[in-house]
């Protein structure tokens, strides 16, 4: 697979800057980039990762004048894809049909072109649109519907009646329809409440490995078209996320709570039930959401605030050492000046 830097720079159509016949044999980011290997720069700023990188060129954008022989790209990520899918082709998908290993119920409908992976049950009632893939080990359960070009990585389950749109993907271990965490005491007792909803995920949802999804209480907890969700999330019975959302990994939202569209949410932050978050808001890593947030808001910290605010609050806390260096000079001072009034004594320095 080795060729030549101009070979990669047409493959791209980008421009080689340097020695075109410099023979090439991979491709890596430069953490990990050997002799002989390209790697790549998206910005100037990271030109400094080239510094003891053995590799022997680079992808970088326009005005990036590299110390390395380099191929100069408008897009600097989508011709590194390329040449690394050069490098490394993907093994090309294999459409297998219904594997003799799968248990697939009489009364599901399967639409053409689907693959069901050895070991994966679909119950009773079950819909899959056409080009769905179900990979090994996948447990469908009855009256779910999954649209057309649906992938469901192995391991996942699907509980009963859960709703899945067109192109979504499932990775594995995905769990959607579980049981929500509701209960009430009854003599004592922790009592499960209701647990008569179901899922549904829109178009164009991809949900990460270990991610759970809890069913309604009534209805559905409803996850909207192009939201994209990463591994180990936690959302809870009846939540409403809205459309194009993007939440990060081990964010948990508790139940009864809902996102506007195109909401950001970055990894660990938690959520109180019942709260609402405006469309377009932006909440930081590891916030405690506590209540509502508005539109077009970006909030941190825990309780979560306005990211400016919490700024300041964080330089006041930065500067309390100080502070209290100061406070105890003052004590003392004071404590003197007490002592001197309370004998007669005069003041030295007024002296």
């Amino acid at each position: 697979m080795a060729c030549t830097l101009d070979e990669l720079a047409r493959l791209v159509g980008g421009t080689v800057v340097g020695d075109g016949t410099l023979t090439i044999n991979g491709a890596s980011p430069p953490a990990t980039a050997a002799a002989g290997e390209l790697t790549l720069v998206d910005k100037p700023e990271n030109l400094k990762k080239l510094t003891g990188c053995p590799a022997a060129a680079a992808v970088v954008p326009p005005g990036v004048d590299s110390p390395i022989p380099a191929i100069v790209a408008a897009d600097v990520h989508a011709a590194f894809s390329k040449i690394v899918m050069h490098f490394r082709p993907q093994r090309a998908a294999v459409r297998i049909g219904v594997s003799p290993l799968a248990v697939v119920s009489p009364s599901a409908r399967l639409g053409a072109n689907v693959d069901v992976h050895p070991h994966a049950v679909i119950g009773d009632d079950v819909e899959i649109g056409a080009n769905a893939t179900i990979h090994a080990g996948v447990q469908i359960m009855a009256g779910s519907k999954l649209g057309d070009d649906v992938v469901v990585f192995p391991n996942s389950v699907l509980y009963e009646n859960t709703i899945v749109g067109a192109r979504s993907i499932l990775h594995a271990a995905v769990v959607l329809g579980a049981y929500g965490f509701g209960y009430k005491q009854v003599a004592g007792r922790h009592v499960i409440t209701a647990q008569l909803g179901w899922v549904e995920l829109g178009d164009d949802v991809e949900i990460g490995a270990g991610t759970t999804i809890d069913r309604g209480t009534y209805g559905p907890t409803r996850i909207g078209e192009g939201t994209k969700i990463d591994d180990q999330v936690q959302i809870g019975h009846n939540v409403l996320i809205g459309k194009h959302n993007l939440i990060c990994a081990q964010v948990g939202i508790a139940g009864s709570s809902s996102t506007g569209d195109y909401v950001v949410i970055a990894g660990q932050a938690g959520f109180k039930d019942h709260v609402h978050i405006g469309h377009r808001a932006v909440i930081g890593g590891m916030s405690g959401i506590m209540n509502d947030i508005p539109e077009g808001a970006v909030v941190v910290g825990l309780p979560a605030t306005p990211a400016r605010e919490q700024m300041v609050k964080q330089a006041s806390l930065n500067k309390l050492p100080e502070m209290l260096r100061q406070f105890k000079a003052l004590e003392k001072t004071v404590a003197e000046l007490q002592r001197r009034l309370a004998t007669g004594e005069p003041d030295s320095a007024a002296a």
